[in-house]
């Protein structure tokens, strides 16, 4: 049996790494405000999120398989310098985002599970912190192995204990079915389609799934004998987020109006659950607090682990940008990943302060969502070309269709989405 359990791990565990580091607060806080805001009638919204992000992370495997480089090696090698300090400009804006919005997810969630009745802003403060610290002691020390095994921990929890809240709270089944077939946006309060931008973008990650190339040479996959593995991986991984996903906004939907900054969302939905769950209100509600927790801490651990990777990749093609000296690995004991971790841990920490938690949760939803679909342009232009990835494994029709889709999904809605804000 611990065989078994070891080889499934060892297939599945970087696909999990990336459905536990997208749904955190992708996921829990953005799939919560939505369905809470809108209902049920966006439950499209996360099967096309979590269909379009394995379409880009497959695509992503396969160059990396084929060609031996990480997808951000590939694009400033055959893109060139313009693109690799676009990205550069981003990351830092989205890490700065994104390191607000899980320290304060992780601080409310926190403050829902050990005292609740004080004071939600100031506990948000510190235990947002003192989650951060942990995570920074847990990537520095505990090394590879046991990141995967905390986050492996953290998912099954979460997604075992969210799935069956969702479905112990009895939400209509017309409701249900009309939500994820017939596609629809509410426009609640002029926000219908800013939130759905952001639970499109928040679901199975944005910036993150960039990472899944570092995690997959972890794992010593290299070569494109891999590819089916990788797939297999990826293709659970996005089933539980999309479920996840589901989950989260089922939820939402069936509690009362979120009232104040957004703060007590996490308090809220315990304290609904409680009685709607009775005569097992107690313990559904503290095991909802402890999935929720798991869920938000996984995202925070699994961005202060993997965004250092992406620096460190950045700095290195800084001083080599054509990567003469070959296939290279990332040394996370070099001073660009330390530095980069302690950065992200500390500095968003400044605006725990004037930022809340409902709008932190949105601003990096929709930042994150920008990066699509420049992902998806990418890989149309890497993985289009015979030359550099071999007929073989090159976009398929179907690929290149998805693909353009993707894009053409996001840049629409992104169009839409600055109309209704500067101009409707």
């Amino acid at each position: 049996m611990p065989v078994q359990k070891n080889r499934l791990l060892a297939i599945l565990g970087p696909g999990i790494l990336v459905a536990a580091t997208g749904v955190g607060a992708g996921d829990l806080a953005t799939g919560a405000f939505t369905g809470n805001k809108l209902g049920m009638a966006v439950l499209w919204v996360v099967i096309v999120g979590a269909a379009l992000k394995f379409v880009l992370n497959e695509g992503l495997a396969r160059w990396q398989l084929a060609t031996g480089h990480t997808l951000l090696e590939g694009a400033v090698m055959h893109l060139g310098r313009p693109v690799q300090w676009i990205f550069a400009i981003y990351l830092c804006i989205w890490s700065f985002l994104v390191g607000l919005a899980l320290m304060s997810a992780c601080g409310v969630t926190f403050h829902a599970m050990v005292s609740p009745s004080c004071d939600a802003e100031t506990d948000k403060i510190l235990y947002g912190i003192l989650h951060s610290a942990l995570a920074v002691g847990l990537v520095r020390w505990g090394g590879y192995r046991l990141f995967e095994r905390v986050m492996s921990a953290c998912i099954a929890i979460m997604f075992i204990v969210v799935v069956v809240t969702a479905v112990a709270l009895k939400p209509p089944l017309n409701e249900i079915v009309a939500g994820l077939f017939i596609p629809s946006i509410p426009n609640i309060g002029g926000e219908g389609l800013d939130w759905t931008i952001a639970l499109l973008g928040g679901v199975g990650g944005t910036v993150t799934v960039l990472c899944y190339g570092y995690w997959i040479r972890e794992k010593g996959r290299q070569g494109v004998e891999e590819l089916k593995l990788c797939r297999i991986d990826l293709a659970t991984a996005y089933l539980m987020t999309a479920l996840f996903g589901l989950s989260m906004v089922v939820v939402g939907s069936q509690i009362g109006n979120v009232k104040g900054g957004g703060s007590g969302l996490i308090v809220q939905l315990a304290n609904e659950l409680e009685s709607a769950l009775a005569p097992l209100g107690t313990q559904a509600k503290w095991a909802f607090l402890v999935g929720a927790w798991g869920a938000v801490f996984s995202s925070l651990l699994g961005v202060w682990q993997s965004l250092p990777y992406l620096f460190t990749d950045f700095w290195y093609l800084m001083q080599d940008p054509q990567n003469t000296t070959g296939r290279r690995t990332i040394d996370t004991q070099s001073k660009p990943y330390k530095g980069y971790l302690l950065t992200i841990a500390s500095v968003p920490a400044v605006g725990l302060w004037w930022l809340d938690f409902e709008t932190a949760q949105k601003m990096y939803a929709i930042v994150g969502a920008l990066f699509i679909p420049m992902l998806a342009l990418v890989l149309l232009i890497l993985n289009g070309q015979t030359r550099l990835v071999g007929q073989q494994f090159r976009n398929s029709r179907f690929n290149s269709a998805l693909l353009i889709a993707t894009l053409a999904i996001f840049l629409v809605a992104g169009w839409f989405g600055i109309q209704n804000k500067f101009f409707g």
